[in-house]
């Protein structure tokens, strides 16, 4: 899938709230305060989209400074707009349904980067069958997370607590 297959949508991690957009710009990483505050983060994943509609209910909103707000689903709280008042608004990357179609292109804000953050990558990675414990729990994970394209009905008839 290309930008050009015009399936630039995605949505809330419950379902509530969908979104497609016509097309996409830069897209990028921040570190300020107020992103990793409202991802839950070590930053904000953000790429700016214009004509973005909703297409499944409407995110909530919330004031987080005098020059922003940001969207979220109000049912299961992800992270879904930034809105600084222009033509274009800002989307979740990991929103969209394929991520890909977003790669960062740069940073901003560093003056707020954590001081961890340049050495993630080296951290080791722990592989299948190294924990047992793990690769069990993992195969009894049943996701009810709302799927990556859009679904005719929501909610699902089941699989779903509000």
């Amino acid at each position: 899938m290309s930008p050009s297959d015009g399936q630039l949508t995605g949505g809330c991690q419950c379902g509530a709230v969908r979104f497609s957009a016509r097309r996409l710009g830069r897209a990028s990483i921040c570190h300020c305060r107020m992103c990793q505050k409202a991802f839950g983060g070590f930053f904000g994943p953000l790429v700016t989209a214009f004509g973005v509609t909703w297409t499944r209910g409407e995110p909530a909103w919330f004031q987080s400074s005098n020059k922003v707000r940001r969207g979220f689903c109000a049912l299961c709280g992800t992270p879904l707009a930034y809105d600084f008042g222009a033509s274009a608004i800002e989307l979740s990357i990991g929103a969209f349904d394929n991520p890909e179609l977003a790669a960062p292109t740069i940073q901003v804000n560093p003056a707020d980067k954590l001081s961890f953050f340049d050495n993630l990558m080296s951290l080791p990675t722990r592989q299948p069958g190294e924990s047992p414990k793990a690769d069990e729990f993992k195969l009894g994970l049943v996701s009810h997370q709302h799927p990556d394209h859009d679904t005719e009905h929501w909610p699902p008839a089941e699989g779903f607590a509000a």
